[in-house]
């Protein structure tokens, strides 16, 4: 269709691949304490009031999805950031420090830049905080990508196991002295894998939660590869490697734990929290997080018909 004087839109801007969410991020901690100061009176986070509620886990609220946080003896440390988006950098900066004195024995850290704040938890786990803005697809709260440290020469392999694997969509940019795969993982949420001369960490157990549509066309694949590494139920299975698609050799493991749309949690409603609620300055109602638009209004051509049809009435109640 192309009207004259209709307005044209790239349709293609829309599509969302098989992979339609990334809900979690799993990372062992060593003390329920520390992480509550940081996650929560730093970051401003909320606690999942329903689920995981006593000391061997806790589950952190950011929009639609989550930090899975169990207790264990060693914590574990994600090789590259995880990239949120948070509102009110001003409030942020505030938090983080004050709770500074109260994580001072620990790795914690942060720094302002001009598009971003940079925290690192008690743990050593880079966070990167984000303003709300149009490259995140109008997510006002939430985690907007996952970034892995890679190899060189390993950004094409990784980009091309999602398209072939997961059928999602993948791009690979120039990122400095190497290339960077971004995987489409939901509506303004990507992995990144960004090639890095960085002696690489030992891969300690953490992983990533994703929920896709067409979920048995990726656990064939998988099958086929020899890299499904968990029968888990109907719902769900694991793999822990990403392959080249065409050699077959592994490129990057990080274990992925993936969701059918049936799961029973899928698509669960999740409380968020205002952090600027206070007992000395409550308002009531505000107790709630509600996001502040992020996106100016759709267009609408039926607009105009509209008020053509209410003159056309008004007129004729006048006449």
């Amino acid at each position: 269709m192309n009207e004259p004087g209709v307005k044209q839109y790239d349709r293609s801007a829309e599509d969302v691949g098989n992979v339609v969410a990334l809900e979690h991020v799993n990372l062992g901690i060593a003390d329920q304490g520390l992480a509550t100061v940081f996650y929560m009176s730093g970051l401003g986070l909320t606690r999942d009031p329903y689920m995981m509620t006593s000391i061997d886990n806790m589950w952190v609220n950011v929009g639609r999805s989550q930090f899975h946080l169990p207790t264990m003896a060693r914590a574990q440390r994600l090789r590259g950031r995880i990239g949120l988006v948070i509102p009110d950098r001003e409030s942020l900066l505030q938090r983080l420090g004050r709770v500074k004195g109260l994580l001072g024995d620990t790795r914690f850290a942060f720094v302002e830049h001009e598009d971003h704040v940079e925290t690192t938890c008690p743990w050593g786990n880079r966070i990167v905080c984000h303003d709300p803005s149009s490259r995140f697809d109008g997510m006002a709260l939430g985690m907007a990508y996952v970034e892995f440290d890679v190899p060189h020469g390993a950004a094409e392999g990784i980009a091309g196991f999602y398209r072939e694997v997961f059928s999602t969509g993948a791009r690979v940019e120039k990122a400095g002295a190497g290339l960077a795969a971004h995987v489409s993982v939901g509506i303004g949420q990507e992995l990144i894998f960004r090639e890095s001369d960085a002696a690489p960490e030992a891969y300690d157990g953490h992983h990533i939660q994703v929920y896709v549509a067409n979920f048995s066309g990726p656990y064939c694949g998988l099958v086929k590869r020899g890299l499904l590494t968990e029968e888990s139920n109907q719902h769900q299975y694991r793999f822990q490697h990403i392959a080249d698609p065409v050699t077959g050799r592994a490129l990057f493991e990080i274990e992925h734990e993936v969701r059918s749309l049936r799961h029973p949690m899928h698509a669960r409603p999740l409380v968020n929290r205002n952090p600027l609620q206070t007992n000395r300055a409550y308002v009531p109602g505000r107790d709630g997080w509600v996001p502040e638009p992020t996106a100016p209004d759709m267009d609408d051509p039926r607009v105009e018909m509209r008020r053509q049809r209410f003159e056309a009435a008004a007129r004729r109640v006048a006449g």
